[in-house]
């Protein structure tokens, strides 16, 4: 018991230590939800190993503060404080659960979801906290040599535990071994339409009509195209000139899962050689029936492609038929379903932001 308090640092060092934290877990878990290429594998790592950090911290503040929170002794500061403990500790747990290969059915959500959303959670709690309970560490705490050998000592045995988890899962041969770095699991590889079908938020249209529907690509460009499906795909047509694409890709979906497929479609690149972009032109975006948009720089966006097909398959409906962007290195809630318009623009709409949680709004 007496060593315990040698090797954690002063109360002011550790809260602040839990801010950063917090801030830290926040940026590395919102560039995980746009990043899917192996490249930025890092960013994931440092999100786990600051999480793993933090347990130790979480535990360091309570062991503190327990005398504070007994029944008689609560008040409106304290019931925060309290809140914020029981949720932080439920995000690391959940997180923690999930890459020991634990599951959870939560409707079109799952346990990864539920651990995402704690942890949107923690930051505005702890914000409301920080109203009435923060003071920042002296100078002489916050660069104190035992207190820098102590965090050494602490992200180590982090990064340690990070790795020997990996070691444990495939010991115990747990559904957590089969993850990918970005913590997804796969199904449905190979299947064609046999993968999840997942939205965005809640967009959900009735069937596009094929005969009916049809694909725009102006903007910034000096040939705008009006397609019919027929022009984007040889199907139905063995004598068209088009010239299908084909694209190998991985689609990682934030709802905890990836699947890799064979799509067939039109290359993104050959519609805006046709399309002739306007010089200066530098995004490309993509728009679906239901308003849901997204841009991709247009060097990248020449590279993606725009399916109709996957394994062989005609694109069901729930899968973004009659045709959807495929984005590789991109998560899931990029790859645009039910696209009907392509537009080349010099500067990316701010409006895209809002049209992400509000596209299945119908009134």
């Amino acid at each position: 018991m007496s060593r315990f308090p040698r090797f954690e640092p002063p109360p002011r060092v550790v809260d602040a230590s839990l801010l950063g934290a917090v801030v830290l877990l926040l940026a590395t878990g919102a560039v995980s939800l746009v990043s899917g290429r192996p490249a930025a594998a890092w960013v994931f790592d440092v999100h786990a190993v600051a999480g793993l950090a933090t347990v130790v911290l979480l535990a360091w503040k309570l062991r503190r503060v327990r005398h504070r929170l007994r029944p008689g002794d609560l008040d409106a500061t304290r019931l925060l404080s309290v809140l914020l403990g029981v949720v932080a500790t439920a995000a690391l747990a959940t997180g923690i659960w999930w890459v020991f290969g634990g599951n959870l059915d939560l409707g079109p959500w799952g346990l990864l979801n539920l651990h995402i959303g704690l942890g949107l959670v923690v930051p505005v709690l702890l914000l409301l906290h920080l109203r009435q309970r923060f003071a920042l560490p002296t100078r002489e705490s916050a660069t104190d040599r035992r207190n820098a050998l102590r965090y050494a000592a602490l992200v180590g045995s982090g990064a340690v535990a990070w790795q020997a988890q990996e070691v444990a899962n495939r010991v115990l041969d747990t559904a957590g071994a089969e993850r990918r770095f970005t913590g997804s699991r796969e199904r449905g590889s190979d299947s064609g339409n046999g993968f999840p079908v997942t939205s965005w938020v809640a967009d959900d249209p009735d069937p596009v009509d094929r005969e009916a529907w049809s694909l725009t690509v102006d903007g910034r460009v000096g040939e705008p195209l009006d397609l019919s499906y027929g022009d984007v795909t040889t199907e139905d047509d063995p004598t068209s000139t088009v010239d299908p694409a084909e694209r190998r890709a991985l689609l990682d979906c934030t709802s905890e899962w990836y699947s890799e497929h064979d799509w067939r479609g039109v290359s993104v690149g050959d519609l805006l050689d046709a399309a002739d972009p306007e010089d200066g032109a530098a995004w490309v975006q993509f728009r679906s029936v239901t308003g849901y948009r997204w841009s991709l720089p247009v060097e990248e966006a020449g590279d993606a492609l725009l399916a109709t097909h996957v394994d062989g398959e005609r694109l069901s409906h729930g899968h973004g038929a009659p045709i959807r962007l495929v984005a590789p290195g991109r998560r899931g809630f990029q790859w645009v379903k039910w696209v009907e318009s392509v537009r080349v623009t010099r500067r990316r709409g701010l409006g895209e932001w809002i049209a992400v949680f509000v596209s299945w709004y119908d009134d």
